[in-house]
């Protein structure tokens, strides 16, 4: 019996009286590297922030990696979108690294040597030790985003949480980010990605959350990404062309 990394019970979300995420009951299965998608304004960045306790539950509760997440919050990273950051802040890509130790330091320590090491190591393995000193103003979008990936490293968590980690990205971006999350789920970790290109899914990922404010579809990607389940999720909005090899969809949404 698989343990789960990430489970939703209930779960319901409100802005300003209006339910965004309705009656959410999913769970994401530890070690594994699941997509949560769906059209605009389905409440896929919400369900994560909910997750990570960033906005207030109407109904239901989460449990991550087996508790709540003030209790098991220094073993989750988070990736947010790229679009929510202030990329005025006077940091180095190194400093930005860095943050990712404070949780485990706690309020009193500084980050000393070992610390810095990791960094540099974080930053190399995306792809950006030769940037460590330069300013994320002035970093290329795909570079920022490859930053925020380092510190979520830095973190040495069990689950990462991605708001959109793809989007918007170079090439370069783009495979550095695949090969840092092979890495993570070949050390067990779990990735739970927001994600928009469904014509990735397939070879992205191995679990997927289909949702529409509610909950259309939730299980592995083999059984659970098909024609059906997205026509349910996304409605006329979405293109759907099916292979010739049963269930095998190539789709593309409008926004």
């Amino acid at each position: 019996m698989s343990r789960s990394a990430l489970e939703f019970h209930g779960v319901s979300v409100a802005y300003r009286d209006e339910l965004v995420v309705e009656g959410v009951d999913a769970s994401v299965p530890a070690a594994s590297l699941c997509a949560i998608v769906g059209p605009n304004g389905a409440g896929k960045s919400t369900l994560i922030k909910a997750a990570l306790g960033l906005v207030p539950l109407a109904s239901g509760s989460v449990k991550v990696l087996g508790g709540s997440i003030t209790a098991v919050r220094r073993d989750v990273g988070y990736v947010p979108q790229r679009e929510s950051v202030d990329w005025e802040f006077p940091v180095s890509a190194l400093e930005v690294a860095l943050m990712g130790s404070y949780g485990r330091l706690g309020l009193f320590r500084r980050p000393g040597r070992a610390e810095r090491a990791h960094a540099m190591e974080s930053l190399e393995q995306v792809g950006l030790a030769a940037f460590a000193d330069r300013q994320i103003s002035q970093l290329s979008g795909g570079q920022q985003q490859r930053v925020f990936l380092a510190r979520a490293l830095m973190q040495r968590a069990q689950l990462y949480l991605m708001d959109e980690p793809f989007s918007g990205v170079d090439a370069l971006t783009e495979g550095a980010i695949l090969r840092v999350l092979g890495e993570l789920r070949q050390r067990g970790c779990t990735i739970v990605a927001v994600h928009h290109d469904l014509s990735t899914v397939r070879e992205r990922f191995d679990h997927v959350l289909l949702l529409n404010k509610r909950l259309v579809a939730a299980g592995p990607v083999a059984a659970t990404f098909t024609s059906q389940a997205l026509q349910r999720a996304y409605g006329g909005r979405l293109a759907v062309m099916v292979d010739a090899a049963p269930d095998t969809t190539a789709t593309s949404a409008g926004h």
